[in-house]
């Protein structure tokens, strides 16, 4: 694990020492301003602002770059923690890239070095009062804006070519309280955590006053940030719920630069949005609350189930699926990773089992495993791991610094129920279309199907669901531009009508944190039948779209830079 101190570092890395920024000129009716348009900051406009936020104005590079001068090792490269403290850094690489044409590329170990998709400045945030003078800056010079915490983002929303960012990574805030109060009503134990802070240190906080979050299995993700807004996923889902079911409150700053609560009484129908609708759409997240519980112990069951042709792989994944239903009455969650290709495959799978020891989880694996081994496959490496959850939750770092993209979708419980042979069949057809790897959550079900009583913007996709399943592509920097490009639009054309149809057709749903950015109907697909109220919730809290993600709320009335409206 690696920690750097970068409001230092980046004081030796000035504003006035980088190249100017590459102009770009837009033929729209209305467009944000870029370098070379009339209306874009001067240097003297920067300069006021630095000297706005106390001197917290950086000039943004590419991790590439970043890399090159702080003198990165390949192990800081790949390490999530280290990446988000470079403020232009993604988890995900491939979205600081501009692929064109013409492509504007930083690639690691490369010998030129564009901005491409990175933002220009950023200010790097400490207090209430910088976020909101940056944006008034944006309104004031029509900027394009991005938002970011960690940037474990895998759609490319927090970070946009020629925006300014802001920056909330030093939101470090965590409160614990037994009782917090919404006008005077007690909603229970609850805990505060400012937008900046990963899931990694909250597990460790919480356990240390003896209480568990519901969180998923990521160092470097930001509770705060975007993964509520989303809706968020976790291993013990299924017994308390998504992540955005148990948030009581967000503080904000929105679109005008006011600071406001949000909760069921202050601003409901933000609260309703934010709770769902989407990352990075409604206003820049300072702290959320939300509800935690009592310290439990869990085991995690882990064990690997390998096969050696691609019809014993779907019959594996059709076998999986008729056991699903196994878990249910202790409503487990299981993370599920399958690799390969049309010849042999590794099943990786890892249970999570509340208030059970080893034995006990070991036995509710066994009608499975029997089954995978009457196939042929073969079952190794089974172990459990007994302890608190809030340790077998704790991840203390990220890989990340690679290239990937992503189609999902949300699996109702019904095609587990009615179907389970043609999820073994999407599988073989994915396989041999070359799709590597998936991962399969079993997230949902449980307490996530019994809050549909909850009024929120999530999709109610999540309620009929019984598991989220990712396909994934990967690439090296050795392919081309124009081929990114053929492998991202092929990616999309192949892959996700596979999954719509296992899903259930065109009204199928997918989680919006954890999606194909290219998605054909992405309101449908994300956001389901709560788009249009979205859409007049977001016109009350941000008018002239000053908040556009790709993929989000309003997105389709921009082109896919976010920089002038079609």
């Amino acid at each position: 694990m690696f920690t750097l101190l970068w409001p230092i570092t980046v004081a030796a890395i000035a504003v006035s020492l980088l190249g100017p920024p590459v102009v770009h000129a837009c033929q729209w009716s209305r467009c944000r301003n870029q370098p070379g348009d009339p209306g874009f900051p001067t240097a003297a406009d920067w300069s006021a602002l630095n000297d706005t936020i106390s001197g917290r104005l950086i000039r943004v590079m590419p991790s590439a770059k970043a890399c090159l001068e702080l003198g990165c090792t390949e192990v800081q490269w790949e390490s999530g923690v280290f990446r988000q403290t470079i403020p232009g850094a993604m988890y995900a690489y491939n979205w600081e890239q501009d692929y064109g044409p013409p492509p504007e590329l930083c690639l690691r170990n490369g010998t030129t070095c564009a901005q491409g998709d990175v933002p220009l400045y950023a200010v790097n945030a400490t207090a209430v009062q910088h976020i909101q003078a940056g944006i008034r800056f944006a309104q004031d010079h029509n900027l394009r804006v991005a938002i970011k915490s960690s940037g474990h983002d895998l759609l490319g929303r927090s970070t946009a070519r020629n925006s300014l960012l802001l920056w909330t990574a030093y939101f470090k805030n965590i409160t614990f309280v037994e009782q917090f109060s919404i006008a005077r009503e007690d909603q229970g134990p609850a805990v505060t955590v400012g937008s900046g802070v990963g899931l990694k240190t909250i597990y460790g906080a919480a356990k240390a006053q003896n209480k568990m979050f519901v969180g998923g299995t990521a160092a470097t993700v930001s509770p705060a940030g975007g993964y509520a807004q989303g809706a968020g996923h976790s291993a013990f889902s299924p017994i308390y719920g998504l992540a955005a079911d148990n948030v009581l409150q967000y503080r904000v700053v929105l679109a005008n630069s006011s600071f406001v609560t949000v909760n069921s009484m202050s601003h409901p129908d933000l609260f309703w949005a934010l709770r769902g609708g989407g990352s990075g759409s409604w206003g820049v997240i300072i702290d959320a609350t939300f509800r935690t519980f009592p310290i439990f112990n869990a085991t995690l069951h882990t064990v690997n189930v390998l096969t050696v042709t691609l019809d014993q792989t779907g019959d594996l994944m059709t076998t999986h699926a008729m056991h699903i239903k196994d878990w249910d009455a202790v409503r487990a969650g299981q993370y599920f990773t399958l690799t390969g290709s049309t010849s042999n495959s590794t099943l990786l799978l890892m249970t999570a089992f509340k208030d059970l020891d080893g034995d006990a989880s070991k036995a509710q694996m066994s009608s499975f495993l029997d089954d995978a081994r009457a196939l042929g496959a073969v079952v190794q490496e089974e172990s459990t791991i007994t302890s608190f959850a809030n340790d077998l939750v704790t991840v203390l770092d990220d890989q990340s610094g690679y290239n990937v993209i992503i189609s999902s979708r949300l699996i109702p419980n019904s095609v587990y129920l009615d179907a389970p042979s043609n999820i073994g069949t999407a599988y073989k057809q994915l396989l041999s279309q070359g799709v590597p790897a998936f991962i399969g959550n079993l997230v949902a079900g449980g307490k996530v199907a019994d809050n549909a009583n909850i009024s929120s913007a999530i999709i109610p996709a999540w309620r009929a669901a019984k598991t989220h399943v990712i396909a994934l592509q990967f690439w090296d920097d050795t392919l081309s531009a124009a081929d990114v490009q053929s492998l991202r639009t092929n990616f999309t054309a192949t892959v996700q009508p596979v999954l719509s149809d296992l899903a259930g057709g065109a009204s199928s749903g997918s989680y919006s944190n954890e999606g194909d950015v290219l998605e054909p109907n992405f309101a449908v697909t994300f956001f389901g039948p709560n788009y249009s109220r979205l859409e007049c919730i977001k016109a009350a809290y941000d008018p002239n779209d000053l908040f556009i993600v790709p993929a989000g709320v309003r997105s389709e009335h921009w082109d896919a830079e976010g920089m002038c409206q079609v």
